[in-house]
């Protein structure tokens, strides 16, 4: 993969792990996998509230890739609404309802793999920064 190729999937991870953000959904993690998953290069892994906001959730990423040029390889548990799967080979997208991201634990799995800084957990950083000094 080139610097731009990976840059690009960065950028689309990140604007995934932002869309999720801004439609309510939590524990938003963006995990770098290069060098460590031969399968793909980053997981953007969030929990939903909801099955109908993790399928509204699912289809506006799936617009957002469209607008940035990727092509969805595969889907899965889109109907089930419990653990949808976005294939994007560059970028995998897991959107977890509460009880299967705990059970699966994906961020554990993947321990090793850098966390990189999402609007979400730059935004919950800084307000626990601020509770501390007051």
């Amino acid at each position: 993969m080139t610097t731009n190729e990976n840059a690009n999937a960065m950028d689309f991870a990140l604007a995934a792990a932002k869309l999720a953000a801004e439609r309510h959904c939590t524990d938003i993690v963006v995990l770098d996998l290069r060098g460590k998953s031969p399968a793909t290069d980053y997981f953007v892994i969030l929990t939903g509230t909801s099955n109908r906001q993790m399928r509204s959730v699912a289809d506006d990423i799936c617009v957002e890739a469209r607008e940035q040029g990727y092509q969805r390889f595969g889907r899965a548990g889109y109907d089930q609404g419990r653990w949808i799967l976005l294939d994007y080979v560059d970028v995998v997208v897991h959107i977890f309802d509460a009880e299967y991201r705990e059970y699966y634990d994906l961020e554990l799995l993947w321990g090793d793999a850098e966390r990189l800084a999402t609007e979400d957990t730059e935004s919950t950083e800084s307000t626990e920064m601020k509770t501390e000094d007051n």
